[in-house]
């Protein structure tokens, strides 16, 4: 580390690997270490709570120590994670080591290198996130992610062992006596007022949260693939603020009064980020742009706390105690899906936001004087060049120029301001197209059939995570894509929780099926379930269904397609509570088959202030649909449930074709995902594939209309 530009790229460097080792290490929890819904939330947190409560050990270590020994560990996570071994433990493990990390750094690094070293570690993190579709180099096989990543893990080695820049008075000759430890592993920390202040090392784990979700957890396009200039316009305002918010970072804090503007705006922005979207065009481009803002509020927010005074012996907690804020925002955040918090979940966010603000812009206490001095300094302490020092104790180095009393060192690099700033921006531009290319495609082709028969597939797919936990994006969407499916109908589909990594699993897996999609909201605006088809869709309307007391919220999509000629209804839904939201979708089903517009087949007759409606019926429009209701309904043959829904005129095919059980993937015993259908549709086969891409098996049906009239 010879200065602070170094040192702020190893900072940089250490926070992208640990953001890497988090992606893995969160839905590890829900994936590995238990099941959301059925393992106690209480001890999901525990487990996490005690990695990120282990680094705490490390004051009993010696700065350098604590930076060298994390920075080694944190490497060999990475690169273990990468060949696919222990991902829970490794990944915990990995989790603690890069704390360590930033406990070491916390109290070696001088100021000038924190708040920008912060901000591009989180920047580059993203970008790199960006440019690989959200399936990160540890998801990813073959030669080019180990070189990648063998390249990030020895540069962050590299940076590390370089000792601090030597000290311009020449230092005397230690004592024989004296064992003098080799440079690279001396303690040589900046004087108290050249350590950058605790609550910049606090921000970085509310900072780490809010980046995570303003740059994925906006709302998407309800229909895709996106056109061009959606999809244009969204990475430009990522890359270009992402860039600008690092550029901040690193340059003199803004006024005061611009400051705190810049405060209340993130907290505006995170508000309206989280705020469901009740237009899916105009909601989504409002929450991608405050997502956009939000993050550009944050470099000026951690500038501004990298100005204030430093309080020695204060860094490396502050970094230590920011790790546990992020862990216990996240958890709470995304455990009141399967438990009730006894408030809105968006209130944790919005709590970080303010947090951020209000630490960033508190009055900033008075730098120490001569007359603050311990008793036992001397006015020119901070200014002697550092001696030899035997073990235990820690010489100082100023890594700035020396201070005039009462001043606080600047937190830029100084010089070349705007030159170098055209060329970030430039680099900037040029980053766009390039994420475009990565995450875009253009919409593939309507194909209508004319036959009278369909191929379905079924399958809650748990956010895109395997048996052995790790993402398999890709593996299903060549699955299905070797089936020759007409129609794919997705459950738990998340497109954009930082809590599962913050990928787009419908957009990707459309992408390898080549077809268009539709997707329905049902825990929030990036979490539910979706239709995939290359058939023409003439109607498709996303119902809320009621919460009966469950956390988590559900919907049913109903579908209107056209095969054949003739219209075929579907309804697409992962039921929470069955007993309660049974009823509500067999109304929609009802009302489909009578011939009633997919948006207004409501769970129930009326919307209130609404006058009475009749259902249509086959003698009135000529026309009676039959009905697909599909989904992981989370009911077994003979639930009380399964009787509502036959009530409606829905058989269940699959026990007169082998009864194939779905749950769990592993070791199957129940199905509690169907394929219902109603009059006028026939069952030609249907089978559960043994694949381990989910915890639940998929349901693969051939489907045949089988009159006219409809009527079967």
């Amino acid at each position: 580390m010879t200065s602070p530009r170094h040192q702020a790229v190893l900072l940089a460097l250490g926070i992208m690997i640990l953001f890497d080792v988090l992606r893995v290490f969160l839905p590890s929890l829900i994936t590995l270490f238990g099941r959301a819904g059925s393992t106690p939330a209480e001890l999901m947190g525990l487990y996490a709570a005690a990695w990120f409560a282990l680094p705490f050990l490390s004051v009993l270590l010696r700065p350098r120590w604590a930076l060298l020994g994390g920075a080694v560990a944190l490497v060999v996570a990475r690169l273990l994670l990468q060949a696919g071994v222990e991902q829970l433990y490794v990944a915990s493990a990995g989790v603690t080591a890069g704390l360590v990390f930033l406990h070491g750094c916390a109290r070696t690094l001088p100021r000038a290198a924190v708040p920008g070293g912060i901000m591009s570690g989180l920047a580059f993190s993203t970008l790199a996130h960006l440019l690989l579709d959200g399936v990160d180099l540890i998801w990813r096989p073959g030669l080019f992610p180990w070189l990648a990543t063998l390249t990030l893990c020895t540069s962050l080695l590299l940076l590390v062992r370089q000792p601090p820049a030597p000290p311009q008075a020449p230092m005397p000759p230690a004592s024989p006596q004296v064992h003098v430890p080799p440079a690279s592993l001396q303690v040589r920390v900046p004087p108290a007022d050249d350590l950058a202040p605790a609550r910049v090392w606090f921000l970085f784990g509310p900072t780490l949260l809010l980046t995570g979700m303003a740059t994925t957890s906006w709302a998407k396009a309800a229909q895709g693939p996106e056109p061009l200039i959606w999809a244009t316009g969204t990475a430009a305002l990522l890359v270009l603020t992402l860039v600008a918010a690092t550029w901040q970072a690193f340059r003199p804090p803004l006024p005061r009064v611009l400051g705190t503007l810049a405060g209340v705006l993130l907290v505006c922005c995170t508000t309206v980020l989280l705020l469901p979207s009740v237009s899916p065009a105009l909601g989504g481009i409002a929450q991608a742009a405050a997502g956009a803002l939000a993050i550009l509020c944050l470099g000026p927010t951690l500038a501004a706390a990298g100005r204030t005074p430093a309080r020695p012996g204060r860094q490396g907690l502050g970094a230590l105690g920011g790790g546990l804020v992020f862990l216990i925002a996240a958890f709470a955040y995304y455990a009141a899906y399967d438990m009730d918090l006894g408030f809105p979940q968006q209130f944790v966010p919005i709590s970080a936001a303010v947090l951020v603000a209000t630490v960033a812009f508190l009055p900033r206490p008075s730098p120490r004087t001569d007359d603050q001095r311990p008793t036992n300094a001397t006015p020119a302490e901070d200014s002697q060049p550092p001696t030899s020092t035997a073990p235990g104790e820690s010489s100082q180095l100023s890594t700035s120029a020396t201070l005039v009393k009462g001043d606080l060192p600047p937190t830029g690099f100084g010089g070349g301001g705007r030159r170098r700033g055209r060329v970030v921006l430039g680099a900037a531009v040029l980053l766009v197209p390039l994420v475009v290319a990565a995450t875009w495609r253009p919409a593939p082709p309507v194909r209508a059939t004319q036959g009278d028969t369909i191929k379905l597939i079924a399958y809650n797919i748990r956010m895109g995570f395997g048996l052995d936990g790790r993402l398999s994006l890709d593996g299903i969407a060549a699955w299905a894509a070797a089936q020759r499916p007409d129609v794919v109908l997705l459950s738990e589909v998340d497109r954009g929780w930082l809590l599962n990594g913050g990928h787009d699993d419908l957009a990707r897996i459309a992408r390898g099926l080549g077809m268009r999609y539709h997707f329905a909201p049902a825990a929030d605006n990036v979490w539910g379930d979706a239709l995939l088809t290359h058939l023409p869709v003439r109607q498709v309307h996303s119902h809320p269904l009621g919460r009966h007391d469950y956390p988590t919220g559900a919907q049913a999509q109903a579908i209107v397609l056209e095969v054949g000629g003739r219209e075929l209804a579907i309804v697409n839904t992962h039921l929470q509570s069955p007993d309660g939201q049974a009823p509500e979708v067999a109304a929609i089903v009802r009302a489909l088959a009578a011939g009633e517009d997919a948006a207004r087949a409501r769970p129930t007759p009326t919307a209130p202030g609404e006058p009475a409606q009749t259902p249509v019926s086959a003698t009135s429009a000529g026309v009676v649909r039959p009905v697909v209701l599909a989904g992981d309904l989370n009911t077994r043959p003979g639930d009380p449930a399964m009787a509502v829904l036959e009530a409606a005129g829905l058989s269940d095919p699959l026990t007169a074709l082998g009864d194939p059980p779905t749950s769990p993937a592993d070791a199957p015993t129940e199905r509690i995902d169907h394929v219902l259908i109603s009059k006028g549709l026939t069952a030609i086969s249907a089978q559960a594939p043994m694949i381990a891409y989910s915890d639940h098996l998929p349901v693969l049906t051939t489907l045949r209309l089988t009159s006219v009239d409809q009527e079967g």
